[in-house]
């Protein structure tokens, strides 16, 4: 379904949650969405949506009931990232990779890079300790979804040896005001390479020469989770946590009740973050054991 040539994302059962594809990075105007969600044939009970950069003070007359956060690096010239916002064992990663031979540059949308990008996808089954969503795809799958906000999407292309090993895609809001890596893989076995700091290297150069004023790399931090090694990574390029607004709009009776007991919130938000830890290591365990004996028995 689609609203406002938008598709529409709705989660959960006994309470359903709509928004807006791309929503943490474009809005539209909140009260023509919400009414164009009441019209929709299924049942939306919350709407929920949040500002942009870089308006980070509450600008609407809906009730505002959690901020959200981005990591985000602005952007004046690359010069200025490079000797002022990173520290010196980015630059030297960087430097590191480039001695490797890996080699980044802008690529277009072809058949070339939807391949390229589908053996990245099928290289290793865990990310982060955890099954990689998008592993097994098959190539016609994985070029309908890399080929969403086509025309504000700039590719970005790790190379070592002339085969892609990493891969940014980079999304610009309509107004330009700001550039979103909408997704970063590279191979593991190129890490020793350092390619994913070759790309945001390449990605603030991007920005940069397009006078695009913010990069934005996902959140800074998810749930009760403050810091991890993938925070201190973002934090190490020059990336800030940045706290904007997320606003929810209750559109059914369930809807306000929902709001009013908290029932908006994750469950994982709800729990404390020493849990949290100690079930994401039992996690990182068991699918680690789990792919051992898969390689085993094959």
């Amino acid at each position: 379904m689609e609203v406002c040539d938008r598709e529409v994302h709705i989660r959960g059962r006994l309470i359903r949650i709509g928004r807006l594809d791309g929503d943490e990075f474009e809005l539209l105007d909140p009260p023509t969405v919400v009414e164009a969600i009441q019209r929709l044939p299924v049942r939306v009970d919350l709407f929920t949506f949040m500002q942009v950069l870089p308006q980070t003070t509450p600008q609407y007359d809906y009730s505002m009931r959690l901020w959200d956060n981005f990591a985000a690096v602005p952007i004046s010239t690359f010069d200025q990232w490079w000797t002022k916002q990173i520290d010196g064992k980015t630059r030297n990663m960087v430097r590191r990779s480039e001695k490797k031979g890996v080699v980044c540059r802008e690529v277009p949308f072809d058949d070339s890079l939807v391949e390229g990008i589908h053996r990245i996808y099928n290289e290793d089954g865990l990310r982060q300790g955890k099954p990689f969503a998008h592993r097994g795809k098959d190539v016609n799958t994985v070029r309908r979804m890399s080929a969403t906000f086509l025309e504000r999407s700039v590719f970005i292309g790790a190379f070592y040896q002339e085969q892609l090993i990493g891969f940014a895609k980079l999304v610009s809001d309509h107004n330009y005001g700001q550039s979103r890596i909408m997704h970063i893989v590279s191979m593991a076995l190129h890490k020793d390479k350092s390619p994913t700091n070759a790309l945001i290297a390449q990605a603030v150069r991007s920005c940069a020469d397009r006078h695009i004023p913010y990069l934005v790399y996902d959140k800074f931090s998810y749930g009760r989770k403050r810091h991890d090694s993938l925070s201190d990574f973002k934090q190490h390029n020059g990336f800030m946590r940045i706290e904007l607004p997320r606003y929810y709009v209750p559109l059914t009776l369930r809807g306000r009740v929902a709001l009013r007991l908290g029932m908006h919130r994750k469950l994982a938000d709800r729990i404390p973050e020493a849990v949290l830890a100690k079930l994401r290591t039992i996690r990182t365990f068991w699918y680690t054991r789990r792919q051992k004996i898969q390689r085993v028995d094959s």
